[in-house]
């Protein structure tokens, strides 16, 4: 991902600590821990040529790599599905990778529908993508709807009128990236109120060039987050731990799912980072989450991730 890249060399310079939790969040959460919250890490694609020789073994073929993916995280936040509308049957060939495992796609809307164009008049395309998407099945987690840079709050009423059509009985994320969503205090918190009437998430991006993306709204007790490293950089790991300890405190006041999906403007080094921080979660909360297991390793892998 390369939203909020900032060069190298600027990175010490940036204050990277997670804002306090907004009061509006006391509202969404219960204030009590869930019997069996659910943890979800993983990626945005399963194809990265890279890992063969790390994680998937050698001579790994593009066409295996998910049935690869599948050994080392419990979760895909699946980018694929925003460049083209994929037909049920082979969605459902991806599902049934993965059909032993409590494993989540979590898919992002096709572009055609979000970024071309006004948002309305648009329903051919998206029947078209639900049926596809549907052929998940019970693997189907949360569809993330991303607008683009420029998708200002004058387009607000737009939005609001797209969100309210689609389906309730789907889990929907919205991801917004103008500035104006955040920095104008009276629409953020119109729309904050609008998900959580509709029952729909608000997505956290953590990137450096970006702070105010990672605002820490919750619109259901559920939340999104696509952190983006910075190729294992030394604030990659304070970044993470201060998401582990914010987890934590959400998990404890009653999160019922999390969603985190590890981002890099470099990818081949997002299995790393992705171990550290599953130690990391394992330890401070008491969990037995799956992590990559690097070829040649001689740790053992856990049967599923659980939490």
């Amino acid at each position: 991902m390369e939203f909020g890249r900032v060069p190298i060399e600027t990175l010490d310079q940036i204050h990277f600590d997670l804002p306090d939790d907004p009061v509006f969040n006391t509202s969404v959460l219960s204030g009590v821990k869930v019997a069996n919250p659910k943890i979800y890490l993983g990626c945005a694609k399963w194809g990265r040529t890279e890992w063969v020789g790390k994680i998937y073994p050698p001579k790994t073929k593009e066409k295996d790599f998910l049935q690869h993916y599948v050994q080392h995280y419990n979760s895909i936040e699946l980018n694929a599905t925003h460049y083209k509308i994929y037909g049920a049957a082979g969605i459902a060939k991806w599902a049934a990778t993965a059909k032993d495992k409590d494993f989540k796609f979590c898919p992002k809307m096709y572009q055609g529908i979000t970024h071309r164009g006004a948002l309305g008049n648009k329903q051919f395309a998206l029947d078209e993508y639900f049926r596809g998407i549907v052929a998940f099945g019970d693997k189907l987690g949360p569809i993330f709807v991303q607008v683009s840079d420029s998708f200002s709050t004058k387009r607000k009423d737009e939005l609001f009128s797209f969100l309210a059509k689609l389906p309730t009985d789907l889990q929907f994320f919205l991801e917004v990236r103008h500035p104006d969503w955040f920095a104008k205090e009276s629409i953020r918190d119109e729309m904050m109120t609008f998900l959580k009437v509709h029952n729909m998430g608000i997505v956290i991006t953590d990137t450096s060039g970006r702070r105010d993306c990672a605002h820490m709204y919750l619109t259901v007790p559920k939340t999104f987050i696509r952190y983006v490293g910075n190729s294992l950089h030394a604030t990659d790991y304070t970044r993470v731990d201060a998401w582990i300890a914010r987890m934590k405190y959400w998990i404890e006041r009653g999160m019922e799912e999390l969603y985190f999906f590890m981002h890099m403007h470099d990818e081949a080094f997002s299995p790393e980072l992705t171990v550290y921080m599953v130690d990391k979660l394992n330890t401070v909360m008491g969990l037995n989450l799956q992590k990559p297991v690097f070829i040649g390793d001689s740790g053992k892998q856990g049967n599923l991730f659980s939490a």
